[in-house]
């Protein structure tokens, strides 16, 4: 059972930033690009890498998460060896069960899990980023600087470093120094949260840091700062691809729109086929563009049924735009309609949801290019028709035409 690496995925965060994206699910099971959710990212990753044992730490809604991975099929982590573990929050002997109450507290509560496959080294990951990455040329640099811990970094502009925890490296890259969001950073060196530890020296930190109880229990406020302190060897991995942090509704947005680029001029392929993304999808039909349809420059996945105008958008499987409707800048996601004359510009519109014939969604007004913002409608939702949701709005429960929603 001795594996030499294990990764563990942080998923169970709230994404209380998606607002009305994660209040039905957990933000790694929000949909991106067309076909995938978040989470497909990191989990291809990992089996890219090589990696085959991947333990998903799931809290907040974790039941469509959960059924979303189901055995790792997708990703080829079915195996008798390894494969992929859902560890929710679980109540032990003679204790009261608790919520993870940090990410180095929600590995310390599954210590027996690692202990399982005795792993050399632990490769720590989050849920919700959209990238890609080779951890093997990362766990590669860890073995050999003989690192007690190795963190992947991104080179950022300063400007940018003041929203990061930012690591101060030697000409080495052998990191002395860790400014949680610095008011005046002296590197550019932000921590993408991607970590991989030796183990036998993560699991006694851990320990330790379980016993203090004035700890915050997270590996960028207490486990790294206390390695550093410790005199532990920490070395940064600088990362030189596409990463983005998609916890906020612009930077979703930004992100799926990037997939829009066709000469990858962003810096990520999903059509690269040594580096393929793995995702549970919905068998579907082809889409269909009816004779007086418009498509352009848009990801349009299988089921959709499009009779209207579509520009610079993504659509994910089983979307309906109706005839006359327009929708231009946009993300629909799986089984939303767009009905006959309706507007919905520069917006993100969850599963299912229904805009009304002839309603506005997050059109900007004519001549105003100033009262411009990401308008978002839960899902589930009907925009009534002829409602207008503002620019900005997040909408949560049906809209009537009476009054615009803002």
């Amino acid at each position: 059972m001795k594996k030499e690496c294990v990764a563990m995925l942080l998923a169970g965060g709230q994404g209380s930033r998606l607002y009305a994206l994660t209040s039905h699910v957990a933000k790694p099971a929000v949909p991106f690009g067309g076909k995938y959710r978040i989470i497909d990212f990191p989990l291809s990753n990992c089996v890219n890498s090589g990696i085959d044992t991947v333990g998903v730490l799931t809290q907040y809604r974790p039941l469509e998460l959960n059924s979303y991975i189901g055995n790792g099929q997708p990703w080829d982590l079915d195996r008798s060896d390894g494969g992929v573990h859902i560890l929710p929050p679980y109540m032990r002997e003679g204790e009261q069960g608790t919520w993870y109450k940090g990410t180095a507290n929600a590995i310390y509560q599954n210590i027996g899990f690692v202990d399982l496959y005795d792993p050399d080294y632990v490769v720590i990951l989050s849920g919700d980023h959209i990238y890609k990455m080779d951890f093997a040329d990362m766990v590669a640099l860890h073995k050999k600087t003989g690192a007690a811990c190795t963190i992947s970094v991104l080179e950022v502009t300063l400007e940018e470093a003041t929203r990061f925890g930012i690591m101060n490296a030697d000409e080495n890259d052998q990191i002395y120094e860790f400014e949680e969001k610095p008011a005046h950073p002296k590197s550019n060196l932000a921590s993408m949260g991607i970590y991989v530890f030796t183990w036998s020296k993560l699991r006694q930190y851990l320990i330790d840091d379980e016993a203090d109880p004035n700890s915050s229990n997270d590996f960028g406020k207490n486990i790294i700062p206390n390695m550093l302190g410790a005199g532990e060897k920490l070395m940064a991995y600088r990362f030189k691809g596409y990463w983005k942090d998609v916890g906020t509704i612009q930077s979703l947005w930004d992100a799926n729109m990037d997939l829009l680029t066709s000469d990858f001029s962003s810096g990520f392929n999903l059509y690269d086929i040594e580096w393929p993304i793995f995702a549970r999808s919905p068998t579907r039909p082809p889409h269909f563009t009816g004779k007086d349809a418009v498509v352009t420059h848009s990801l349009v996945t299988g089921g959709c049924e499009i009779y209207g105008t579509v520009e610079d958008s993504v659509l994910f499987h089983s979307v309906t735009v109706e005839e006359g409707a327009v929708v231009k800048g946009s993300i629909l996601m799986p089984n939303t309609v767009v009905k006959a004359g309706a507007t919905v510009e520069y917006a993100i519109v969850a599963e299912g949801a229904v805009i009304g014939e002839n309603a506005k969604v997050g059109a900007v007004p004519e001549g105003d290019s100033t009262d411009r913002g990401i308008a978002v409608v839960a899902s589930g939702v009907e925009v009534g028709a002829g409602a207008v949701v503002a620019p900005k709005a997040m909408i949560t429960a049906n809209v009537s035409a009476e009054k615009e929603e803002k």
